[in-house]
């Protein structure tokens, strides 16, 4: 269990997967917009869907001439919104405290003690 774990972790540990993985959470997509999307090049980002597709972590399905991806798996999308979502907290959270400190500096206070 652990194994597979690490081995969709380490799928999800290329920018370029990640990004399609995302970009893919939103809604399905052909690999067209998906490069556009991305900015990646077709063959490339073929190359990536075909290794997600590979893990299970994505699927296609046809629609007319041309393939459609889709996450194949909700929890899948929960785990990288929640990460993302996280980071995104985190890095806000630093750029407001960095900002307070600067203000506390020009202030001589220290931000969110009082003082």
């Amino acid at each position: 269990m652990l194994t597979e774990a690490a081995a969709a972790f380490g799928l999800l540990a290329s920018p370029a997967r990640l990004h399609l993985v995302w970009a893919l959470a939103q809604g399905e997509s052909d690999v067209t917009a998906l490069a556009e999307r991305v900015g990646g090049a077709l063959p490339a980002i073929s190359q990536h869907l075909a290794k997600l597709k590979l893990a299970g972590l994505v699927r296609s399905r046809r629609e007319g001439r041309r393939m459609v991806y889709l996450v194949d798996d909700p929890h899948v999308v929960t785990i990288v919104r929640l990460m993302v979502g996280q980071l995104a907290d985190r890095k806000a959270g630093a750029a407001a405290g960095a900002a307070g400190a600067r203000g506390a500096a020009r202030t001589g206070r220290l931000h969110g003690l009082g003082a």
